[in-house]
């Protein structure tokens, strides 16, 4: 399994876990823990790494092709998603103030 689907796997995987978001704005307020109406690179790993640890039932750091759904997959490192999530948060970022709008954070990936 690629670093890209993993991360989209894991981007569908937190959202339940943390209820069901209905608009833009809900998103954005679940993400933003400090209030400031924008998501920081912290904020947007806490959210999405949430699903690499319900996932990673061994809690050993490594996402093994079973603990994967379809139950197959490359293993992935808890560090290597990490990155994954820092590379996605970059391209999202479209106007480069190191922060996520709401309108930036529903936006594709660049």
């Amino acid at each position: 399994m690629s670093a890209r689907l993993i991360g989209a796997v894991l981007l569908l995987a937190a959202l339940p876990a943390t209820a069901q978001v209905q608009d833009t704005g809900q998103y954005l307020q679940r993400m933003d823990t400090d209030g400031d109406s924008r998501v920081s690179p912290d904020e947007y790993l806490q959210w999405m790494l949430y699903a690499f640890d319900r996932m990673d039932h061994d809690a050993n750091g490594v996402l093994e092709p079973d603990e994967q759904p379809g139950g197959r997959g490359k293993p992935i490192t808890r560090e290597e998603q990490r990155q994954v999530i820092l590379a996605r948060f970059a391209r999202q970022d479209a106007d480069g103030d190191g922060y996520l709008s709401a309108r930036e954070l529903m936006a594709p990936p660049r």
